[in-house]
């Protein structure tokens, strides 16, 4: 995709990640469809205060960040998206509506992420959440 403006890349990775959770998501469908979106050395950056936070990398990183993600979130629906800026640096406002696997509670919440698009694929990502200490409360059990 080296000719892919930033903008070509983005839309097209946020629908390749919808269809892959549309086909059953982690353990059910391919990786491969999100793949060509991100370079091979990708790094995702997750808040530590997230049930999933810490460094993903690679490809490999990636698909164990996706288990984690949907071992914490029975729906995780992006309802809105704005793209803000869409240089080497991209900046997208998402409006995410999720329920939690382990309590159930739904929640409604904006992430920001800042995405680093090198030869035209994804190098770097960086989300941004509004309240983490919600967001894992959500999905926390209480004892």
């Amino acid at each position: 995709m080296p000719s892919a403006t930033t903008t070509d890349v983005l839309t097209g990775m946020y629908a390749a990640e919808a269809a892959y959770f549309e086909a059953g998501g982690p353990g059910r469908a391919s990786f491969t469809t999100l793949a060509p979106f991100f370079a091979d050395d990708v790094v995702l950056y997750q808040a530590e205060g997230m049930p999933y936070g810490g460094i993903w990398r690679g490809h490999a990183g990636l698909e164990r960040f996706f288990v984690a993600m949907a071992a914490v979130w029975e729906l995780f629906e992006m309802v809105e998206q704005e793209f803000l800026a869409t240089g080497e640096t991209a900046v997208v406002r998402t409006e995410v509506r999720a329920r939690a696997r382990a309590t159930g509670r739904e929640l409604q919440f904006p992430i920001l992420q800042t995405l680093r698009v090198e030869s035209g694929r994804i190098a770097e990502i960086h989300p941004f959440y509004w309240d983490t200490k919600a967001i894992a409360a959500a999905c926390t059990v209480e004892r």
